[in-house]
């Protein structure tokens, strides 16, 4: 890993849609609508299962292709459930993946690896340290 894998920031901006945001990635843009918004666009939780989902296939393929595996595909389902006393957080998140071309065994091998390796995995399963600064522009 570099220093520049080390730190990565992103951007989003609200919009002059009540519930909209605009968000960038590395010169990505991309919307996102809040849970009570337009809800056309992914949702903020939505972006959460997709970053698991993400990480947790691109860390199988590579492992598989260092291991030679055979791995031909694969498949990430994610899902969660909104805690029912405490709307706060979530009761649970469960992540399902199909793995095609290796044996059961080996999945389970490619699936400890990735859950050895994967920070957003480990971040979520573990909680993490979050940080927040805030302030203000002054209006004239």
């Amino acid at each position: 890993m570099t220093t520049a894998d080390r730190s990565t920031s992103i951007s989003g901006r609200s919009t002059d849609t009540l519930g909209r945001f605009l968000v960038t990635a590395r010169g990505n843009h991309f919307v996102s609508d809040a849970r009570t918004g337009p809800a056309e666009a992914v949702q903020a939780g939505e972006l959460l299962l997709a970053s698991l989902a993400s990480c947790s296939l691109s860390n199988i393929q590579l492992h598989a292709q260092e291991r030679a595996s055979g791995l031909t595909g694969g498949q990430a389902h994610v899902s969660y459930e909104r805690d029912a006393e405490d709307p706060t957080r979530y009761a649970w998140i469960r992540l399902e993946l199909r793995l095609s071309g290796v044996t059961q065994e080996e999945a389970a091998t490619l699936t400890e690896l990735f859950t050895g390796s994967c920070p957003i995995y480990n971040t979520l399963r573990r909680g993490g340290n979050v940080l927040i600064a805030v302030r203000t522009d002054v209006t004239a």
